[in-house]
């Protein structure tokens, strides 16, 4: 099991600190357009022993991509999940729809220095890809740089709890 699927938490216990694991796991939708990245995207997660919940879509057939962002945004909000991968032609749609959610913050990432930055500044928990926009490799070192990189936390967490509307 690679280092990249789990996060370490330290918890107070008295005078002791307890070390504990979480594993990473995502919620993975789509519409027929992201269909073309999105059995290699689960795989190349899958590989790394990330467990997966697969959202659809499930063929090339034309859907409407709410139908699958909506229950991504709803597995991450619900903690079923750690993070949500959400896959589109320009990712807009789905970025959009994603973050109607509350607790969710959804990014779209173009290349790996916005995938970065999306954690890094803005603690997002759903990356969203554009397929029609960058290749496969791309998308493949976007999902893994969003794995790897932590929310810095600091001056940005003030700023992402001014994001939420009560």
């Amino acid at each position: 099991m690679l280092l990249a699927n789990v996060r370490f938490i330290l918890v107070p216990l008295g005078k002791f600190l307890l070390f504990m694991t979480n594993k990473i796991t995502f919620a993975v939708g789509g519409d027929h357009a992201g269909f073309a990245y999105k059995f290699d995207l689960i795989q190349y997660l899958k590989d790394q022993g990330i467990d997966v919940k697969d959202f659809g879509a499930y063929s090339l057939d034309s859907v409407d991509y709410p139908d699958f962002a909506h229950p991504v945004a709803e597995s991450v909000e619900k903690g079923e999940t750690t993070f949500g991968l959400l896959l589109c032609g320009s990712a807009n749609g789905v970025a959009i729809t994603a973050n109607k959610h509350q607790g969710i913050r959804a990014g779209l990432a173009w290349n790996t220095e916005v995938a970065a930055l999306i954690r890094q500044h803005n603690d997002a928990n759903v990356i969203c890809l554009p397929v029609r926009f960058i290749s496969l490799e791309e998308a493949k070192a976007c999902l893994q740089v969003f794995i790897d990189t932590p929310f810095e936390g600091g001056r940005h967490l003030d700023r992402v709890n001014k994001i939420t509307c009560n």
